[in-house]
């Protein structure tokens, strides 16, 4: 069922949309869960992952590895990290990639930009929880 008006469901609009979208854009899509206990702390579920996050893989070849984040390449849509490196035939060693949204945020890098966007997603989910909740009492 469509919801928004202002979104199209085309699947093929939507890869095109997606594979299409600005710098801007793919930081807010390369975002990841933080852990349990970050989530806990700062009231916030995701963040765009940012060099010099410290993550722990949760999915594939690299599952329960954790390291500091490298760099995060936004055209390929990957995150390299300290710990993720293999080694070729050849013995030359290789960092691979992972998708942001196969790990999750276990020690978020903090400066001040930071700190008020999680200040401001944490007071947005606050807002939208409180008026969900007046809305039930009510009926």
């Amino acid at each position: 069922m469509k919801y928004s008006k202002f979104v199209s469901s085309s699947r093929r609009k939507c890869r095109k949309a997606h594979f299409s979208a600005s710098s801007g854009v793919l930081r807010k899509i390369l975002s990841s869960p933080l852990s349990k206990e970050l989530r806990a702390k700062y009231n916030v579920r995701s963040l765009p992952v940012r060099k010099g996050d410290e993550i722990k893989v949760a999915r594939g070849t690299f599952k329960d590895k954790t390291g500091i984040v490298k760099s995060v390449f936004r055209r390929k849509g990957l995150v390299y990290f300290t710990t993720g490196t293999r080694y070729k035939i050849n013995g030359n060693s290789v960092d691979v990639g992972v998708h942001p949204s196969k790990v999750y945020i276990t020690k978020i890098f903090e400066n001040k930009d930071r700190l008020d966007l999680i200040g401001r997603k944490a007071a947005r989910r606050e807002s939208y929880f409180t008026k969900k909740n007046s809305k039930s009492k009510c009926s």
